[in-house]
């Protein structure tokens, strides 16, 4: 009875894990759940911050010149007639053969961000097709009762199109730590048309107003303005 007891139980016991196999399962475990917590803590808690975009001199200035068509005087830059009096000559103004399309790149649009202290490093816009997202990294207060001190990622996208004779704004949600936003907190504006919402007077009407066209294409922002 017992050698037959042995030969039962031998089968069962080649089963089982030995002593340095249940080891490496507990290592790899703990190895798993320690890298689980950091990629979190990066992510979520403390992510980086975003590296800033900067253009060559000659992208530089095509930026510069993209924003003058629109009336912005691009900060802290100045060409040589601005920096040398007398340089300015006079000529008659003439809206004839006028482009109105501008394009901005996202890299551009990134460039853009990075020219502003505050910003270089806490926003970075992401241009595909009909969609503008952006990643924005909020610093908490210390006083705030809750996480103070610690860098939130709140990602959030923009549907932009022109459709029917009017650009359409569309805010397709907002997340925060990678949680969506219940559409409550948005003030109830998640996939409405601003446009078309608050379109009556105001800064949306004026804005969409003055659009022939806008469009958003991968990496790239279209805008045409009317006459």
């Amino acid at each position: 009875m017992n050698e037959e007891a042995l030969a039962v139980e031998a089968p069962e016991q080649r089963k089982g894990f030995s002593g340095g196999q249940l080891a490496l399962a507990v290592v790899l475990a703990l190895v798993v759940a320690v890298g689980g917590t950091y990629w979190v803590l990066r992510t979520y808690i403390f992510p980086a911050e975003f590296d800033p975009v900067t253009l060559s001199d000659k992208d530089q200035q095509r930026l510069d010149d993209k924003l003058r068509r629109l009336g912005w005087s691009p900060a802290g830059r100045r060409s040589a007639d601005q920096l040398e009096p007398g340089r300015l000559e006079p000529e008659a103004y003439s809206e004839r053969d006028a482009d109105r399309n501008v394009f901005f790149s996202e890299k551009e649009l990134n460039a853009l961000v990075a020219s502003s202290p505050e910003m270089a490093q806490r926003l970075a816009i992401d241009l595909s097709d009909d969609l503008a997202s952006a990643k924005l990294l909020i610093p908490v207060p210390e006083d705030f009762p809750v996480m103070s001190g610690r860098i939130l990622r709140v990602n959030a996208g923009l549907e932009l199109a022109y459709t029917a004779g009017r650009p359409v704004v569309v805010l397709k949600g907002v997340s925060v730590m990678g949680v969506p936003i219940p559409n409550a907190w948005l003030g109830n504006l998640k996939n409405v048309d601003l446009v078309n919402q608050f379109g009556d007077g105001g800064f949306w009407r004026a804005f969409a107003d003055g659009v022939e066209l806008i469009e958003v294409r991968d990496g790239q922002l279209h805008v045409q303005l009317k006459e």
